[in-house]
Order: structure tokens, then C-alpha cells, then sequence
């Protein structure tokens, strides 16, 4: 067995950044980035008033001062003169600031009586204006790589920016082995169970920007495993869900060495999930996940995921962790790192993680109700409740 961190490694080192492509901005979100986006424009383009109210020149900006009203200028209609000594301009949140203006006026501090102002005597030191390319200049960028977030693509908008290039998506190809399985919404024979891990990781692979297929249920036969295997030959990435231990109805790793798939390394010292493989079949990486439901889906969060994000580009870093305090104690760990369903809280400013007291790796139900995975490292000690540990976020 190798630990998680080589198996990583191992993993990075099967995986190609894929190509890139131009897609339009509308579609770009939860994409990754492939080359930067370059703005066109400054942001504002122009001096824009950060409020409604009257912009004045600052000789004339005094308590008390009256001013004469000469027009008015609002956002997308702008006033094309200047304002002279003595003058103001009605304005409104977003217009350009005309010509001689250098404040705006809260309108709520001036008294208006026809076309003329009176300046009130609790008058803002700020300016109210906006600056022209104060959020950005031209040929300013939003660097690659990078996953796009709705605040980027607005930005890339302002930016006048229609078309992006990004990563393509990775097409994963899923595909569940074993005699015991049908699909749900069928009627199960009376040795049989429904197959529910592909469901998991096929949402998982989609929302980290993948293209999931759900391929047919394998038998556990060498021909339809082979038949299945075939169909995926035009993905990027290839999950297995069971079949990869030693048993006799454990197929895929002598069907794929049979199809010519090098193998990197099989088993990890890890647990849930110690049977797991992965190697290159072709094109494709084929990634061999263990078949009990916590299982796949905990190495989902562990491999998968990560592969996928370098597959798109985004530099190879195993699956984010953060920092919380143990609700309760926990026992010493064994000789695998110890993946542990639990859930996370807030309390009083403090964030507290409670482990389940069950473990077992078929219980879907537990790991419905977890939003972490509590990360015991390979002989970590016995650790008292208080004690800071890490984990990953579901």
C-alpha cells in the first residue's frame, strides 16, 4: 500500500492539461480560465458621481452658498457643457461628472427653490466622485488560471470582454461493475442492491466542471466489462466503481492490463477506500474506485476531484482543508490515514467538529448527514476534545 499523498503524486503525474477553446462569456461560469482576459476600457471611463445630488466646483462648495441650477445630467445621458463659479448641475448616481465639477452635493443637503440651491451647513468632505479607471484600467488583467466566479464575470463584462478562453470540460465516463447491481427504478432480484455511487460521483464530476456519462451497469464478466470499457475509450477520464480488488469477481484489473492500460499503483493505505487503481489506457486515465458507497465517494472527494482540476488547468493541489476544534475525543489512528464522516459546526465563534460514531463504509445515510471528512493522518494519537484537527468540507 502507498500512502494518499504518493497516490496523489502518481495521479498528477497521469493527468494532461486538455486543450482549450473559446466560449461565450454566458456560458464561461465554473469554467477555468486558459488565457487572460485583457480589459478594453477603463472602468468608469469617465468621472461618475457616486450619488444624487448637484455637482458644484470646489470654490463653491461653502455652507450657505447659493448656486444656480444650469441642467442636469443622468447615467447614459451626460451633460456635454461645464459648469461656471456660481453653478451646479443636477446629477444622478452613475452620469458623468461634466466639466469643471469636482464634487457632487448629497442632495438631501441642499434646499432647492426653482433653479437655484442652497448649500446647507453639514456638508460631506468627500468628493462623491468616482474616479475614471478607478476599478480598472485598460490592459489590466484577470489572470489564468483561474475557476470563474460570477464576480469574474462581471468583471470580464465590464471589461467589454465577450468570448473567453478556457479549459475544455473533461468528459468522465462512469461505469459500475458487478452482477449484484441494477439501476434505481427497477426491480431488484432477490441477491441484488441498486447502484447508487455513480449517481454521487457523476454530480461531483459535474459540478467541478466536468462532462459526466453514466455508462451500463458492467457484469462480471470479462465480456461486458470489455464491451463497457470500450465505450468510454473517447473520455478523458474513466471511473470504475467496483471490481478492483482480488476477489474472483474482481475483473477490471486484468480486463484493462488485457486492454493495455499501464498501471501507476494499486492499493492505498487509506481508509475508507484501500482498493483503489489507477493507471493509462489508452488516451484516457482510468481511475478504479472501491465499490462499498462511502468508499467511491470519499475517493471521489480525495482523487477525483483534484485530478479533474488539473485536468483543467489549475495547478495540482490535493483537496483543500481547513481547521477545527474536536467536539469529542477520538482514539489513536492505525497504520492507514482515516477519512471519518463528520459534521461541523459553529458555536459561540468557534468551530467545532463532532466524528460519527459509526464508520462503516456502506452507510449512505451517514455520510448524507456529514459536511466533512475529519482527517486522521497515518498513527495520529489519541486526541482529546479541543483538539485542533483538520478536515476537508463536503
Amino acid at each position: 500500500m502507498i500512502p494518499v499523498e504518493e497516490a496523489l503524486s502518481r495521479l498528477f503525474a497521469l493527468c494532461r492539461p486538455l486543450p482549450p477553446e473559446t466560449i461565450a462569456l454566458r456560458h464561461a461560469a465554473n469554467r477555468v480560465l486558459a488565457a487572460p482576459v485583457i480589459a478594453t476600457r477603463d472602468q468608469p471611463p469617465f468621472p461618475a458621481s457616486a450619488m444624487d445630488g448637484y455637482a458644484v466646483r470646489d470654490a463653491d462648495h461653502a455652507a450657505g452658498a447659493v448656486l444656480s441650477v444650469i441642467g442636469e445630467a443622468a447615467a447614459g445621458r451626460g451633460y456635454s457643457g461645464a459648469i461656471g463659479p456660481g453653478e451646479a448641475i443636477r446629477i444622478f448616481t452613475g452620469a458623468p461628472v461634466p466639466e469643471g465639477g469636482e464634487r457632487v452635493v448629497l442632495q438631501e443637503d441642499v434646499t432647492r427653490d426653482g433653479d437655484r440651491i442652497t448649500l446647507g451647513d453639514r456638508l460631506e468632505q468627500g468628493s462623491n466622485i468616482r474616479a475614471a479607471g478607478q476599478d480598472f484600467r485598460a490592459g489590466d488583467r484577470i489572470e489564468a488560471p483561474r475557476r470563474l466566479t460570477a464576480p469574474d464575470l462581471a468583471l470580464a463584462a465590464a471589461m467589454n470582454v465577450a468570448d473567453l478562453t478556457v479549459t475544455r470540460r473533461p468528459v468522465v465516463a462512469f461505469i459500475a461493475t458487478g452482477d449484484e447491481l441494477v439501476m434505481p427504478g427497477e426491480a431488484p432480484g432477490p441477491d441484488q442492491i441498486i447502484a447508487s455511487n455513480s449517481f454521487a460521483l457523476a454530480a461531483m464530476a459535474e459540478a467541478a466542471g466536468a462532462e459526466a456519462r453514466l455508462l451500463p451497469i458492467a457484469r462480471d464478466t470479462e465480456a461486458s466489462l470489455r464491451f463497457t470499457v470500450d465505450l468510454a475509450r473517447d473520455a478523458d477520464l474513466i471511473v470504475t466503481i467496483g471490481g478492483a480488488s482480488v476477489g474472483d469477481h474482481d475483473l477490471v484489473g486484468k480486463v484493462t492490463a488485457d486492454l493495455g492500460m499501464e498501471r501507476s499503483f494499486y492499493k492505498i493505505a487509506m481508509r475508507p477506500g484501500k482498493p483503489l487503481m489507477a493507471g493509462r489506457l489508452g488516451g484516457a486515465v482510468l481511475l478504479g474506485l472501491p465499490g462499498n458507497p462511502v468508499s467511491s465517494i470519499v475517493c471521489g472527494h480525495i482523487f477525483m476531484l483534484p485530478m479533474l482540476a488539473a485536468m483543467q488547468g489549475l495547478p495540482p493541489a490535493p483537496a483543500p482543508q481547513r481547521r477545527a476544534a474536536l467536539a469529542e475525543g477520538v482514539a489513536a489512528n492505525g497504520p492507514r490515514a482515516h477519512y471519518m464522516r463528520a459534521r461541523v459546526e459553529t458555536r459561540d465563534g468557534t468551530t467545532l467538529i463532532h466524528p460519527f460514531a459509526r464508520q462503516d463504509s456502506a452507510l449512505l445515510t451517514v455520510l448524507a448527514e456529514a459536511n466533512a471528512l475529519l482527517v486522521r493522518p497515518v498513527g495520529d494519537a489519541a486526541r482529546p476534545a479541543g483538539t485542533e484537527v483538520g478536515y476537508i468540507p463536503l
